[in-house]
């Protein structure tokens, strides 16, 4: 890429919102290290970055949840303090998280309710809602209970009740990262329409397409500092990734046509009744994955992917026996230590506390999977030299960056410690590897190391299931995806002659995509 396009575009002449040199430490590690950018009304800016770039921490700077240790915060050009969050929204900086902060038992008026001021009197905030509504296409029913919404209207729900603040300055966290592409698509239109009215958007995505279709400007950090900013439109998504980790991204390759064996895999019409209140059941979900097969289960957060990852682990045990089989073994009746047994390897979505017992260190992390398979244990004793051995493997093999000889599971940043997790399944070599979220909330550098890793895995005859919300990542590595929606699984489609529009129907719950590719979902 050209010096030219890695564009240092100029600092606005009138900024709304400006940071001058905030620098932030943590004790000895400094997470922001003078840095500089400004935002003006009518602009979308994009702040990119690696994990462990210093992204969060600015943003919880500018919205008054931690303090600068150094430099200055300015709002239409005058130096200011943000002690609370109470004082951002004051002055008119509003912010939308990644994580929802919905209660599911309230309705969408009441959780509205509660963050607007104590004067306001809540038979009044249906109207409000219905008028933010209209003027934003955005279609929130006020009286419906929270737990019965899709992921896109609970996005909805968290921008509209900053709208009725009347924000000028919006921060907006990874915001399509649990939509389908219709709903990140109506999420866009209002964002244009806000840009259009001259509010400042301040925009943080991994999805460097949207970077591209949505925003003016970029600001890229690295390791906590100011690398450079540049026009995004005049990008491309692998020049973007390479300004944020500071080298060319690897391109994920397939092995490329192979044969592939028999089924590893075989769901046959299970059912699972949901173990919590708003939980989703499982309903006659069928499906096979052959070895050398990667098989993608695309879905909007919600729909029973926890309750299938958890049938298919063993963490949670099916009715029937012959409900799921693994290389021709009934399993339904096992726990996960037998299905281990089997050579079958899983990784959950929630990799600190699931994955991974945080306050153990990453060789007693090995022991946690491969106790009862790969001879880390005799006798009832640990081998800590092995398991060190073989932790040893994992982070060679997968350029875990850690600090220490062996380090707490905590001390590693969220891609370093899904690298590890992943890698710890994928060296053990499973027959079958099923996998919930694989590359979720890690940097471009870590998720194309892991995709690759999986198609490698897949190209030596391993069955792979992936349960992803990220349809470039299903679109870019699987050979069929099928979609799961209030915990019913579409018919499998080919990705290769599917489109996103397809997938994202099924989403929704339309079975518009069904209908285009057909097939069954045990066709290979």
């Amino acid at each position: 890429m050209e010096q030219a396009n890695t564009a240092i575009a100029g600092e606005p002449e009138s900024p709304l919102l400006a940071v001058r040199g905030i620098t932030k430490r943590f004790g000895s590690f400094t997470a922001n290290d003078n840095i500089t950018l400004g935002l003006t009304p009518g602009e979308v800016h994009a702040l990119l970055g690696e994990n462990g770039a210093g992204k969060s921490t600015l943003v919880k700077m500018l919205y008054g949840l931690l303090a600068p240790t150094e430099g200055e915060i300015l709002w239409q050009g005058a130096s200011i303090k943000l002690p609370n969050p109470n004082a951002a929204r004051a002055l008119g900086i509003g912010m939308v998280f990644q994580h929802f902060s919905l209660f599911d038992n309230l309705t969408v008026a009441e959780n509205i309710a509660l963050v607007m001021p104590a004067s306001d009197r809540l038979q009044d905030v249906p109207g409000k809602i219905d008028g933010i509504s209209r003027a934003y296409g955005m279609g929130l029913e006020p009286n419906r209970p929270v737990w019965s919404l899709s992921a896109g209207e609970r996005q909805r729900i968290e921008i509209a009740r900053c709208l009725l603040q009347d924000p000028k300055v919006l921060i907006l966290d990874e915001p399509t990262s649990v939509l389908t592409p219709q709903e990140a698509e109506k999420l866009f239109e209002t964002l244009d329409r806000l840009k259009a009215e001259g509010r400042a958007l301040l925009y943080i995505s991994h999805h460097l397409e949207e970077v591209k279709r949505l925003c003016d400007r970029a600001t890229i950090l690295r390791l906590g500092k100011l690398v450079g900013t540049c026009d995004p439109r005049v990008e491309t998504p692998r020049s973007l990734a390479a300004l944020m980790v500071g080298s060319q991204i690897m391109e994920v390759r397939a092995a490329g046509a192979h044969t592939l064996g028999k089924d590893r895999l075989v769901v046959s019409d299970l059912d699972a009744p949901s173990p919590s209140l708003h939980g989703v059941s499982l309903k006659h979900v069928s499906l096979a994955v052959k070895g050398g097969e990667v098989f993608g289960i695309a879905g909007v957060a919600g729909n029973g992917q926890s309750e299938l990852f958890a049938n298919l682990s063993g963490e949670s045990l099916a009715r029937r026996p012959e409900a799921i089989v693994i290389d021709g073994s009934p399993v339904g009746a096992l726990g996960i230590s037998d299905r281990r047994a089997l050579n079958a390897g899983f990784v959950p979505e929630e990799r600190n506390g699931h994955a991974a017992a945080p306050d153990f260190t990453l060789s007693e992390n090995i022991v946690l999977t491969g106790h009862g398979s790969d001879g880390l244990t005799r006798l009832g004793f640990i081998n800590g030299a092995a398991a060190k051995d073989q932790s040893q493997k994992v982070i060679a093999a997968f350029d875990v960056r850690k600090s220490g000889a062996d380090p707490l599971a905590r001390t590693l940043s969220g891609g370093n410690l899904q690298k590890f997790v992943v890698g710890r399944e994928i060296l053990r070599e499973p027959a079958l590897l099923v996998i919930n979220q694989p590359t979720w909330g890690v940097d471009a550098l870590a998720a194309a190391t892991i995709r690759q890793a999986l198609l490698d895995l897949c190209a030596r005859g391993a069955a792979v299931l992936i349960i992803s919300q990220d349809l470039d990542e299903l679109f870019e590595i699987s050979d069929r995806i099928a979609v799961i929606h209030t915990g019913e699984l579409s018919e499998a489609l080919p990705a290769r002659g599917t489109t996103r529009e397809e997938i994202g129907l099924l989403m929704a719950g339309m079975p518009g995509g069904a209908n285009v590719a057909g097939g069954s979902a045990h066709a290979p």
